[in-house]
């Protein structure tokens, strides 16, 4: 059995839809709810988000990640005997989303499903795929993060809608000798679940300051338990790339453990949260642009609805 899994190559994919703070804040008064690109950014740090056209669900979002991330690692779909998709927006109650990419593929045979942990999801996702791999019950794995959160965003909260976008991030895993990823952790307090949660039929319902203080010291204790599961220390960390949520967690995060705010990663004033894509989306921002390197260490974090929360310590 192989001692790792190890990212193979990365692909991201926004939706065409493009909406600034100034087109968002527009949108918002024709209905009589205020807000302004400096009220947003203040709070938040993000800029602009993408939302999907009416016709495009959450597989459709995929198959573009998936097919990046297949070319970056130099991988046929074919080749790919797990496909695992975090997302709390399936296209449909069933099948799975998963199973949808995989026909999009052009492939059939091997195991697909989704992951459900919201913005956390693609960790739980990694997580998974990592421990499948290890174990010996597949050599290639196509893990993804992809979301439609604009359906279930209230447009006249404003404390919400102005937060979330849709996209979809992915990665290829492959079996290897050599380290990849190195630990993962993973943790859930349902108790906390009123703070951040769509009941049925509903719309995203969120207490703001609660998940802050929850998430800031939740991402800490992740981030030194898989540090501590590697042998490894913060110093050990040439990126950090958390959820990308809300700048100001980010920033209180980085300073938890002692990184300058240079060493993390932040695509969030571009996409705002788009929820399980978030992490992966940033990680191929960064590949792409040469910011992340073979070799380098990588802390992933993610936190979300449930509540739940997870990191993976990763030598890319």
């Amino acid at each position: 059995m192989p001692a790792y899994s190890r990212i193979l190559g990365s692909g991201s994919y926004l939706p065409e839809r493009r909406v600034s703070n100034a087109d968002l804040a527009a949108q918002l008064a024709a209905d009589g709810v205020e807000t302004s690109d400096a009220w947003i950014q203040e709070r938040t740090g993000i800029q602009a988000r993408y939302f999907a056209a009416p016709n495009q669900c959450s597989s459709d979002l995929a198959l573009p990640a998936a097919q990046a991330a297949l070319q970056a690692a130099g991988v046929e779909a074919a080749d790919i005997d797990l496909i695992v998709v975090a997302t709390t927006t399936p296209d449909m109650t069933f099948p799975s989303t998963a199973a949808l990419l995989q026909a999009k593929l052009g492939v059939h045979g091997c195991a697909a499903f989704d992951v459900q942990a919201v913005c956390s999801g693609f960790l739980y996702a990694l997580s998974v795929a990592d421990a499948m791999i290890r174990a010996g019950n597949a050599r290639k794995a196509l893990v993804i993060g992809a979301e439609v959160f604009s359906r279930l965003l209230d447009f006249k909260d404003r404390t919400t809608c102005v937060l979330f976008g849709d996209g979809a991030g992915a990665v290829v895993l492959g079996a290897s000798e050599e380290p990849g990823i190195l630990a993962t952790a993973l943790h859930a307090d349902g108790r906390q679940a009123g703070v951040l949660c769509v009941p049925q039929g509903e719309y995203v319902h969120m207490d703001g300051q609660a998940v802050f203080k929850l998430a800031v010291g939740a991402l800490e204790k992740a981030a030194h338990e898989v540090l501590e599961k590697a042998g490894r220390t913060a110093d050990s960390i040439d990126w950090l790339i958390p959820h990308q949520a809300n700048l100001r967690i980010m920033k209180g995060t980085a300073k938890k453990l002692g990184l300058p705010e240079e060493r993390m990663v932040v695509t969030v004033h571009e996409h705002g949260n788009t929820s399980a894509a978030s992490v992966p989306l940033a990680l191929d921002a960064a590949v792409r642009e040469g910011r992340v390197q073979r070799g380098q260490t990588l802390m992933l974090e993610g936190v979300g609805g449930g509540f739940t929360w997870g990191a993976a310590l990763v030598v890319y």
